[in-house]
């Protein structure tokens, strides 16, 4: 008998085709969708293995001063990328990088926390040239690293421009969570202070892509550079109102070891032509990060050099001020320009109970609006405070700004400190304020504190008709007027005879302000230093032009412990207004200018007024 029967043979290999069949049409089924539904994806899949995205900077706009001349602008740099790979091997080329690139441990720690699947890691954005020979040279060593050629930011002048210009660097994890950075990504370049913040985004550019092909391990091959997907777009060109060589003659000249500000506008539109403060710190320093060393030396530094003093310092206006007191009397009426007190200055007065002091104890006598502004005399102005009154002073005060930004086109400025009503004193001090304390006010002190940027606001309006436009540092921008004085021209031709006075053959500022071919008119101050009482701070605020014309400078300088605004401020501006006037109507400088100057060289000064 046979073990199987014929008909059971040809059943089974029936069964055992159609097993086959449907085995080898499961394989052609998955060939299909290998081949044609899915050929893409894996496609895909394998150019992601083969091809690497690198993101190409885009060059930031360069910025101009007022004449054309470059501000700041690229230079060729080189940044190091570490190209996508698994986590682990990403990690094995940072610390191979490390002594390389110099990487401190929290560095490296910093930068493996950014590492992303499918993301190039930027290691260094400013590489050191010997650094970058030292990786070509051995560039078997490190497959997966690229370095790129790419722009590099450039100030020309240094520290001279650092305040007014800020710095760039790279983005910070919490400014990309804002709203204004949601384009943005992790490694690139952004303004971090100034012009640079406040404009960010006209400087920045597009960023365009570049794609590299790299083998197994990770080489690269074919072109070195890759090719050009999507090129960048620069950003655009800034051109400002700054004057640049008047900046470095700012830096050369004010003292080194003093600290303070400088800012000097242009009256016809409230131009920002200057805006300084010392101590400074060089941008250049910060491009591509900065030393950790040197950032703390900056940081702890007592003198604050990364604090800009002309826009977020604020001080006790003293003497400077008494010109906002006689231009507030003047538009309130409460006063006429040829008008005499009542009470001389015998060195003091008795006034509403109290009895307040002039810095003069010998006493200025009978004095006008004019002598009052030139003698500084504060008995004068404690009657005309009296006369305005309280009430009056604060509104006025605050209508004039001086409790508000001037509106600078920078991202910080502060406000001056100035009562808005009388709600300040019992908010502040915890009581209700008499009448008395516009004595303080008139005179500058008290609770009043202001901004060099907002002092040169207001002596642009003396410079004007009475209104100042908010100041601006970019170019081309209309001016707009932010308040008014109501003053005739009588009465700014009586507050800018009191001025006159003060740098006139026998007023306190006369030497150090007296030059060949301008006219400078300003006041001197000595303001209120809570840190060290015996040294105030020194002020000087005024305005220069051509003899018998009209001003076509502002400047405002404050210095720090200066004590005397005459002796130590009011020098500063003199030459400041003499380099700027010089140039602008092509008078050859020199580097002896002042009338004490003159005096200290033993070089004879025939054009001195006796």
């Amino acid at each position: 008998m046979k073990a199987h029967h014929p008909h059971r043979r040809r059943g089974r290999a029936k069964f055992a085709t159609g097993i086959i069949g449907l085995v080898i049409g499961a394989i052609a089924l998955q060939f299909f969708r290998v081949q044609v539904l899915q050929s893409s994806d894996y496609k895909l899949q394998a150019e992601s293995n083969r091809l690497r995205l690198l993101p190409i900077p885009a060059p930031r706009g360069t910025i101009y001063d007022r004449n054309g001349l470059i501000i700041a602008d690229n230079i060729p740099g080189y940044a190091v990328y570490v190209l996508a790979a698994p986590r682990d091997s990403m990690n094995v080329s940072l610390r191979r990088l490390q002594p390389i690139l110099d990487l401190s441990d929290p560095r490296i720690e910093v930068l493996e926390g950014r590492i992303r699947r499918n993301l190039p890691l930027l290691v260094d954005v400013d590489a050191d040239l010997d650094a970058v020979a030292a990786l070509k040279e051995r560039s078997n060593e490190f497959p997966g690293i690229y370095i790129e050629m790419r722009p590099k930011r450039r100030y020309r002048s240094g520290a001279a421009i650092g305040h007014a210009l800020g710095f760039v660097s790279e983005i910070a994890a919490d400014e990309l969570a804002t709203p204004r950075f949601t384009e943005y990504e992790q490694g690139m370049l952004i303004g971090k202070a100034g012009i640079e913040r406040q404009y960010e985004e006209l400087l920045q550019g597009t960023r365009g892509v570049r794609i590299l092909e790299v083998d197994a391990t990770g080489r690269l091959v074919g072109s070195f550079a890759g090719r050009e997907e999507n090129p960048s777009l620069p950003g655009e060109d800034v051109h400002l109102n700054l004057d640049l060589p008047l900046m470095e003659w700012i830096h050369s000249i004010f003292p080194d070891s003093m600290r303070g500000a400088v800012v000097a506008l242009d009256p016809a539109d409230g131009a920002v032509l200057a805006l300084y403060s010392a101590p400074t710190m060089n941008p250049n320093d910060f491009v591509g990060g900065i030393e950790t060393d040197l950032w703390n030396e900056l940081s702890s530094d007592h003198r604050q050099p990364l604090f800009n003093r002309a826009v977020l310092g604020r001080y006790a206006p003293a003497s400077i001020w008494k010109l906002a007191t006689a231009g507030i009397a003047l538009d309130a009426g409460v006063v006429g320009p040829t008008e005499v007190m009542p009470v001389p200055c015998t060195g003091g007065i008795t006034i509403l109970g109290q009895y307040k002091r002039c810095w003069n104890p010998d006493g200025h006598g009978f004095l006008d609006l004019a002598g009052a502004i030139a003698n500084s005399c504060n008995v004068y102005f404690y009657q005309l405070g009296v006369r305005i009154g309280l009430d009056r002073m604060l509104d006025a005060g605050t209508r004039l700004g001086f409790s508000r930004r001037c509106g600078i086109d920078l991202p910080e400025e502060n406000p001056g400190v100035f009562p808005q009503d009388r709600n300040f004193w019992v908010d502040v001090f915890g009581y209700r304020p008499l009448e008395g304390e516009v004595l303080s006010l008139a005179i500058g002190q008290g609770p009043n504190d202001q901004t060099p940027l907002k002092m040169a606001q207001f002596y642009t309006a003396l410079a004007r008709d009475g209104s100042a436009p908010a100041p601006r540092l970019l170019k081309g921008t209309d001016p707009t007027d932010s308040w008014r004085l109501e003053l005739s021209r009588l009465a700014i031709e009586e507050l800018r005879k009191g001025m006159r006075g003060v740098t006139s053959p026998g007023g306190t500022a006369y030497f150090g302000t007296a030059l060949e071919h301008w006219e400078v008119i300003g006041k001197t101050g000595s303001g209120q230093n809570p840190q060290d009482p015996e040294r105030p701070h020194a002020w000087f605020a005024g305005m220069a032009g051509p003899w018998g014309g009209e001003p076509e400078i502002v400047v405002v300088v404050l210095v720090e412990f200066g004590e005397s605004g005459s002796r130590m401020a009011a020098p500063i501006a003199a030459k400041t207004v003499d380099f700027y006037l010089r140039r602008k109507y092509g008078i050859p400088i020199d580097t002896i200018q002042t009338l004490a100057e003159h005096y200290a060289a033993g070089v004879l000064a025939p054009w001195a007024r006796q």
